[in-house]
């Protein structure tokens, strides 16, 4: 299907429709649910960044996009569309054709992405002529190219070079060739700053929002720095204890976050020029998979929860220029706590 297809209705269909995806755990004593229907869309050209604390599910949502959950982790309802095509349930073999070529894959550790005992040029290499019918010295010219422009100086050289000759963010600079090499239409970059101090973290956030506007790619990315976040998405999927709390474009949940959890986390991030003595903190922890609370997951925590909170688990619903899974916003009359 060519980019920017039309659905039905003549509307261009996004290129990534995530739809009430369920990744399940099995266990000895059960089944877990570590992602229970979550639903997103990413446009053409578009970057949504996934934030939440850790176990909120979002690495792993990224993890079924492309078709890298490890076992006993599955997808157990839902399904994800690339361009209108389902890939959820895809043979293994066609599924892994799509990576690379058609979604590109940025790790928090560039060491998971690349072979230490195989030179830079070679990986870039190999990737290059996989996904292509480029011949070797015409790939090489290409992986020289890439590395020049994701800013590794002497290219030429350091082609030659194995992993561990590189720095940590000039290793991450060349996981973001590889994960760009023959110019995918989806690239899912899951925490690709955390490893770096936060210089380099600045440069790489810079060149992969760069890179990925050039490129004309969209971008996944996941993290759970919200100072990331505001920096390069355009809008923003906030997750909590396997659901998406609320949703939106990135300016205006910062500016006006509905969800108390969104709150909490903007309240959370420092300003530039606010003098405050004390940052605002979310008492407690995520609850862990085997022990999620009824109604909505987020109820222990939250400040302004009331008794439907703790008995019915609320759905996204519009609060105007965002959604946000929260019965404050109930349609039925509860904003204000009460209900019938």
């Amino acid at each position: 299907m060519s980019a920017g297809a039309m659905s039905d209705g003549g509307k261009k269909r996004p290129l990534l429709q995530v739809e009430d995806l369920r990744i399940e755990i099995p266990n000895r004593r059960g089944t877990l649910i570590a992602v229970d229907g979550v639903s997103f869309q990413i446009d053409e050209g578009e970057v949504l960044g996934v934030v939440g604390e850790s176990g909120a599910g979002k690495s792993l949502t990224g993890s079924a996009v492309i078709g890298l959950l490890e076992p006993p982790c599955h997808v157990a309802g839902g399904q994800i569309l690339l361009e209108g095509r389902r890939i959820d349930s895809l043979p293994y073999e066609e599924m892994r054709r799509i990576r690379g070529r058609e979604i590109g894959m940025v790790f928090q550790d560039p060491l998971t992405s690349l072979n230490p005992l195989y030179t830079i040029g070679r990986q870039l290499g190999e990737t290059i002529r996989t996904h292509t019918d480029m011949g070797e010295s015409a790939a090489r010219r290409r992986s020289i190219e890439l590395l020049q422009e994701v800013g590794i100086p002497a290219a030429e050289r350091r082609i030659d070079q194995y992993p561990h000759e590189f720095s940590g963010g000039m290793r991450q600079r060349v996981v973001i060739a590889l994960a760009l090499a023959v110019n995918p239409r989806l690239v899912i970059a899951d925490e690709p700053t955390t490893a770096l101090d936060v210089s380099i973290q600045a440069q790489i956030i810079a060149l992969l929002k760069k890179l990925c506007r050039e490129h004309g790619a969209a971008v996944m990315l996941i993290t759970h720095d919200m100072g990331v976040i505001a920096e390069t998405a355009d809008r923003v999927a906030v997750m909590y204890a396997g659901r998406i709390a609320e949703i939106g474009p990135v300016a205006e949940v910062i500016r006006n976050a509905r969800h108390p959890y969104t709150h909490g986390l903007m309240g959370s991030i420092p300003l530039v020029g606010h003098d405050v003595t004390r940052l605002a903190q979310i008492d407690g922890a995520m609850p862990r998979l085997n022990a999620i609370p009824q109604g909505c997951a987020f109820n222990p925590r939250c400040t302004k929860a009331f008794d439907l909170c703790r008995q019915e688990r609320p759905e996204l619903v519009s609060t105007g220029a965002t959604h946000a899974a929260c019965w404050l916003y109930d349609e039925g009359g509860r904003r204000d706590g009460t209900h019938g």
